[in-house]
This record gives C-alpha cells, structure tokens and sequence, in this order.
C-alpha cells in the first residue's frame, strides 16, 4: 500500500472567535485536531467537550480530539457524543489505558494513546492490539508554539518496527513543531499523521501550508 500522509490541523493555533471560518480555510485537511486542556493533566486551558461539538457541526472531515486531562475514562464519552472519529489520551493519565480504549471502541470510536517526550514507548507495545493510533508529543503538551524535540523520533523508529513487524494497522501520529522543516524526518522516521498548528495557521495561506507539508512527507518516503 502506498504511503499516505495526513495532515491534521490543530484549532489551539486557530482564531478561537472564528472557528468555522477558520476551518473553511483548510479544505484540504484530512483530519481537524482539536486538543482539549485542563488546567490540571497540563498547565493550560483550551476548550472542552462544547466546542467539540460546535467544530463537528461546521465540517464533515473527521475530528480528531487529544485529551490532555485527567481520569480520561470519566469524559471519553463526552467527546464521542461531540461526533468525534478518534479520541487519543495519555497513557500517564490512567492506570490502565486498555480500558479507556476499549471504552472507546465499545462506543464505536477510535482510540489512540499518547506518550510526552520524556515517557519511554516500550512498557506499551503491548497495547499496539487494542489502539488505533500513537501519538508521539514532539514537545512537551499543554502550549503551541513550542520548537521540536528531535530525540522522540528513536520512539516513532521503534513503533514503526513493531507495528509492521506485527503487520498492525496502527497510525503513528506526531505533534508539536511541526512544519516545514521538520516533517521529512518525521516521516523518514515513519509518522504518517501529523498534526501542525502554528505553521498553517501562522501561514499567509494556511490550506498552501497542508500542500507543502504534505509533498515534505511524501518526498522523504519516496
């Protein structure tokens, strides 16, 4: 199967009065990437539940919501009533993230974990057979803006070596920094959702920025 990049927009980079508007600006999006912050899990605040909802009634493209919280099992479900396609959450948030997964997919939604930077890939290979979807943080969560941090791509090598060696259907999804510049590597690395905010929003044209971002994935896998 050939190689598909895709390219997920975060909203936190988006103009939050203007949401709809600003979705319409990125047709070319393949998912919308709505990050949902508590004050607590991380020390920031972005929107909740909501506003989930409000940014699945303007767009038919799938949502996309990562949840840096707390106790993720008590609002999972919040968010697959919002219309979302995938829910990813953080592994150091729960005891046991199976759990939080199957509660998901019991609910006919997606289900993706989350690593930060400094949480090491190998004690949750194991959970490779019940989640859709890693998502390596390239920056420590709770801020946009942040630059990246090079050395979690040994963590995408090592997922993407299990999971083909597995013959796993699994997305590698990597967050934070991510632009221009640094996506070949993430994709030579073997990422293939890739989430940026400040540099299609930060863009003179923000759906041009996907295109862009999209032929640097692709040229570092041809």
């Amino acid at each position: 199967m050939s190689y598909q990049p895709l390219i997920a927009p975060s909203i936190l980079s988006a103009d939050f009065a203007r949401l709809d508007r600003e979705i319409e600006r990125i047709p070319s999006a393949d998912w919308i990437h709505v990050d949902v912050m508590d004050g607590h899990f991380v020390p920031n605040l972005s929107f909740g539940a909501p506003v989930a909802k409000a940014v699945g009634r303007v767009t038919d493209k799938p949502m996309d919501c990562h949840l840096m919280i707390t106790d993720p099992a008590r609002w999972v479900g919040d968010y697959v009533d919002a219309g979302a396609f995938n829910v990813t959450f953080h592994v150091e948030a729960t005891d046991d993230p199976k759990a939080v997964a199957d509660l998901l997919h019991a609910r006919g939604c997606k289900a993706g974990i989350s690593i930060k930077p400094g949480t090491a890939v190998e004690p949750y290979l194991d959970l490779l057979d019940h989640v859709d979807l890693v998502l390596v943080m390239s920056v420590e969560p709770g801020f946009g803006g942040q630059k990246f941090m090079p050395g979690v791509l040994d963590k995408v090598r090592t997922l993407r070596a299990e999971i083909d060696r597995r013959g796993l259907d699994v997305h590698i999804q990597i967050d934070g920094g991510i632009d221009a510049g640094t996506i070949a590597e993430c994709a030579a690395a073997g990422c293939d959702v890739f989430v940026a905010g400040s540099a299609v929003y930060g863009a003179p044209d923000p759906d041009a920025m996907i295109g862009t971002l999209r032929s640097g994935a692709l040229a570092a896998r041809a």
